[in-house]
């Protein structure tokens, strides 16, 4: 009788363990998940704003959708500048949607809303999701991927990015400077509908490469007229006064592009010396992780394999 009893006892015995450790299993389960808060608080140029730890349907108002993609959050809505991105194919199923379109905005059921500080129905906005604006050029372009990263409780993936980013920045652009020549200089250029327009070191259209990054040089008449407002309308009589040794033309075909078939334009010595480096324009506009890094592969390729 022993000899059968003693092989159910240790059965029974294994039988109550293993429930036991189920039971602490679970619970550790539902301790950790107490444990994870469903909101952090975002300290915003507005003041305090409870977003969700995990955010899982952003809506992008303006700006910021390359950042959001960078950092592998979920949108469920984006700008129409970012739309027409030809290099933002992962939105193409996104939503469409505007600062006024609410109705829309409510259908999507976002938990977050990103967008700028110029954006509509900021008030009503907030009802829907917990909503963060940002003002354009207040913070530079990369404490601006880090303010997204701390948004979307990302900060660590931000700063990551940031640190890789500048690093290689900087050696492409010793590089670079090793193959033009230190006093070169580089001019950003773009039309837009029947304008022109000189950038300076902070408006996107890889100009924060360029000048903060790789230390390029910008003429002088640029730097007295674009850089401390970001950009300046010139009239295209006037452009080989602002074209530096090379030019980077950001280019809109639809725009007026007339201007290039003029003998002023072909007699500028960054043209006739072929130192003109055309993007498009709808690739160039942002500066979000996305966009930088394929920016800093154009200027890489365009300076030193010419």
């Amino acid at each position: 009788m022993k000899k059968l009893l003693m092989p159910f006892l240790l059965m029974l015995v294994l039988v109550l363990s293993a429930c036991g450790g189920g039971e602490t299993t679970e619970k550790s389960k539902e301790e950790k998940k107490e444990d994870t808060p469903e909101t952090v608080t975002y300290q915003s140029e507005n003041g305090a704003v409870e977003v969700p730890a995990n955010p899982e349907r952003v809506i992008v108002l303006s700006s910021f959708a390359g950042n959001v993609m960078a950092l592998d959050v979920n949108m469920v809505g984006v700008d129409a500048w970012s739309k027409m991105n030809p290099r933002f194919e992962k939105l193409k199923d996104v939503e469409e949607v505007t600062d006024e379109n609410l109705e829309k905005i409510i259908e999507l059921n976002p938990d977050l809303i990103i967008g700028l500080s110029n954006i509509k129905n900021v008030d009503k906005l907030n009802e829907i999701a917990p909503t963060v604006t940002f003002t354009y050029g207040k913070l530079g372009y990369l404490e601006q991927h880090l303010e997204i990263g701390k948004v979307l409780n990302k900060e660590k993936e931000a700063q990551e990015w940031i640190n890789n980013f500048k690093a290689d920045s900087k050696a492409a652009g010793e590089e670079i400077k090793a193959k033009i020549g230190s006093e070169a200089t580089v001019s950003v250029i773009e039309n837009f509908d029947k304008e022109l327009y000189v950038f300076g070191d902070n408006w996107a259209r890889g100009t924060e490469i360029l000048y903060q990054e790789m230390g390029l040089n910008m003429p002088e008449k640029v730097k007295e007229a674009a850089l401390e407002p970001g950009y300046y309308a010139i009239s295209p009589e006037v452009l080989s006064e602002y074209a530096g040794d090379y030019v980077v033309f950001s280019k809109n075909a639809e725009g007026d592009t007339s201007f290039q078939q003029t003998e002023t334009y072909k007699n500028i010595p960054a043209v006739k010396n072929n130192r003109v480096f055309e993007v498009n324009a709808k690739e160039f506009y942002f500066n979000d992780p996305l966009t930088l890094e394929y920016q800093l592969e154009f200027f890489k390729k365009s300076f030193l394999e010419q």
